[in-house]
Formats: C-alpha cells, sequence, structure tokens
C-alpha cells in the first residue's frame, strides 16, 4: 500500500494540473473573442451600432390651419307681418308653412272706412282745382289779385297731399309679402282686431342660409371672404352642407376676443332651418408653411421635439406646432426648411448619437 506521503503528493499534483487546465481554457475563450468572436461596431471600439433610422426632408408647401367653430342658422331675408294700424281682420289669404311669392296677399283688413276718406279727399281735391281754374281766369282780368289765386293753388296741392295719404292708407289694408319666402304660424284670426306691431305671421326666405360663428382672433390672418366652408347639424343624418364666408366683422369682441364670421349656405331643398344650432369646419388662407410627417414629432413633458439628421448624427430640436391634416403637422418654429428629419426609430436614438440615415421611400399609409 502506498504511504500516506505518497498520496498527498498524487494529490497535489491533480490540483495543480486542473488550475493549468482551467487557465489555459481561460486564455483560450479571450483569444477566441479578440480573433474569432463578436468585433468592435463601426460606432466606436466597444460600443455599439450605429442605429438604423428613416428619415424625410422637410416641406415647404401652401397650407392652411384647419379651424372649427359653432354657429346658428339665420334664414336669408326673414320679418314679423305686422299692421301699420289699428283695424278689423276681414280675410286670410295664405296657410301656414306655404310659400308664397314676393307681392302676394297674405291678409285683408276692413277698408270701408278708409275708402270713404279716400272718395271725401278726391272730391275736396276736384273742387279746389275748380276754384284755382276760375281764379286764374279772372286773374286775366285783374278781378282776382295774385295772392289770391296763390291760394287757391296751395288749396289744390293740399288736396292732392290728402288724397295720396288716402290711396296709402288704402293699400295699407290690403298686407303683402315683401320677399318671397315660407309662411309660419298664424297669430290672428278672421275678424279679429290688430294693432300695430300685432304680429300675424312670420315669413322667411330660407333659399340661402346665413351661418354665423365666431373664431378666436388668433386665426384672424387665416380668414378671408370666398373661403369654403363645410357645416353639419345633429337631426340631419350627418349631411354635410357646403357654402363659403361672405362677411367678416369689423370689431372683434373685446370679452371673449373673437370675431364675428358670416357664411351662407345653399339651401334649396329648404332642409336647414333658421334657428339651427350647427357645427363649422374650414381651412384658414393658405400660406407657405413647414411641414413634416406626424411621426417625427417627440413628444416630452408637453413639448415637442423633432431628431434632426447632420454629419451621420441624430440631434434633438425643440419646435412649435401649427395646424395639422392627415399625416403632416405645420412647424411654426425651430426649423429652417432645410433639415432632414427622422420619422422611423426615434425611440432608439440619442442625442447626438450616431445613425445610418435611410431616405423614406413611401409615403405614409403605403
Amino acid at each position: 500500500m502506498p504511504s500516506m506521503f505518497t498520496q498527498r503528493k498524487f494529490a497535489l499534483a491533480a490540483a495543480l494540473l486542473g488550475m493549468a487546465l482551467a487557465l489555459i481554457a481561460c486564455s483560450d475563450k479571450g483569444t477566441g473573442s479578440r480573433e474569432g468572436g463578436q468585433r468592435p461596431g463601426p460606432g466606436g471600439a466597444g460600443g455599439p451600432p450605429p442605429a438604423t433610422v428613416i428619415t424625410s426632408r422637410v416641406e415647404r408647401r401652401p397650407f392652411g390651419p384647419v379651424i372649427e367653430a359653432v354657429g346658428t342658422a339665420l334664414a336669408r331675408e326673414s320679418v314679423e307681418i305686422t299692421s301699420k294700424s289699428a283695424n278689423t281682420v276681414t280675410a286670410i289669404r295664405f296657410q301656414e308653412g306655404q310659400r308664397v311669392a314676393a307681392g302676394a296677399i297674405l291678409v285683408e283688413l276692413d277698408r270701408a272706412q278708409v275708402a270713404a276718406a279716400l272718395a271725401e279727399a278726391e272730391a275736396n281735391l276736384i273742387e279746389a282745382r275748380n276754384q284755382f281754374n276760375r281764379g286764374r281766369d279772372l286773374s286775366v282780368s285783374s278781378a282776382l289779385s295774385k295772392a289770391q289765386l296763390d291760394q287757391l293753388q296751395t288749396a289744390v296741392k293740399t288736396g292732392e297731399s290728402r288724397v295720396a295719404a288716402a290711396r296709402a292708407r288704402l293699400e295699407d289694408t290690403v298686407i303683402r309679402a315683401p320677399f318671397a319666402g315660407r309662411t309660419g304660424f298664424r297669430k290672428v284670426s278672421r275678424g279679429g282686431l290688430v294693432n300695430p306691431g300685432t304680429v300675424i305671421t312670420t315669413l322667411d326666405d330660407s333659399s340661402v342660409i346665413k351661418l354665423e360663428f365666431t373664431v378666436p382672433q388668433s386665426f384672424l390672418n387665416d380668414l378671408a371672404p370666398g373661403l369654403a366652408v363645410e357645416a353639419r347639424a345633429e337631426g340631419l343624418g350627418g349631411r354635410v352642407f357646403n357654402g363659403k364666408i361672405t362677411t367678416i366683422d369689423s370689431r372683434i369682441d373685446p370679452v371673449t376676443r373673437a370675431i364675428a364670421v358670416r357664411a351662407e349656405l345653399p339651401n334649396a331643398d329648404g332642409a336647414l332651418r333658421p334657428g339651427l344650432f350647427m357645427s363649422v369646419r374650414l381651412r384658414g388662407k393658405p400660406i407657405d408653411t413647414l411641414m413634416i410627417p406626424e411621426e417625427a414629432l417627440v413628444p416630452e413633458e408637453g413639448r415637442s421635439f423633432v431628431f434632426v439628421v447632420e454629419d451621420g448624427k441624430a440631434l434633438q430640436r425643440e419646435v412649435r406646432t401649427g395646424g395639422r391634416e392627415p399625416g403632416s403637422v405645420a412647424i411654426v418654429d425651430g426649423l429652417t426648411g432645410n433639415e432632414t428629419v427622422i420619422v422611423e426609430g426615434t425611440q432608439r436614438t440619442r442625442n447626438g448619437g450616431k445613425v445610418n440615415a435611410q431616405p423614406r421611400t413611401s409615403t405614409p399609409g403605403t
């Protein structure tokens, strides 16, 4: 049997051999990683490789901001039909909701008393003219002075004025439509007494609707007569009514800091009614604006940034945005128009980091 000393020598030799093999293995692994394993990336010795990103050029093109508002529909012409004097209704010539032409008879009032007053005025006029004619003959022979002849002539003119006034009162007993339109509810009955200001009915010309709405003063430079508008009203099945701006108010409300705008909407089929609450959408006056794809925006703590590629590096810039359109956003401040911005890969991009920029070859959404 081997001695205790011999066993210890074998155990020590085995331990030394194991340590040597371990050192050799570690040396081979390190050599392999330097020669046959991963090599340092182009981004720097031992650093990560440049991120591959997709870029797009900043565009300058005409753009008008989208303005949304709410307004009220008004008839092109609207009036309350009333009487000029106290009188009794003798006939009603219209139906509620009827379309009437301009000048159509709506209501007739009692004319007996007014007709008698006209006949009296006409008789007085005839008498005044006869006296004037006799006086003119007498003035030739100097039997009548010129002053007396002037008085007779004045009486004739007074008689003519009274006849004209009586005829006007007689015409007022027939109430006509001042313009073509649709009548409203009838507020009087035959035989009823009407006084000045008593509403008989309403008349609205709704062939064209005037839509009035307000816009914040910040859009003042974007408004102009002739701009197209789109309007919708709840209860009309989502139908879109197209029109254009006709008038912009000359004043801004000092309380709301908004300006009133009026647009006109064709309404040949009468679908729109005065008083409708409508939503309005229009695009402001187009001006040359810097536009970038929406994907390029990087929101951060309530601010907006973009990554601009310069000399193979991504540089972060803060921008101020304006209006939007599908797929694009207007840039008000922060860019000059000659930059290339990153639209894909912003999540793996760092400010100042190297990037491998590839230009976008297709439009958004394709």
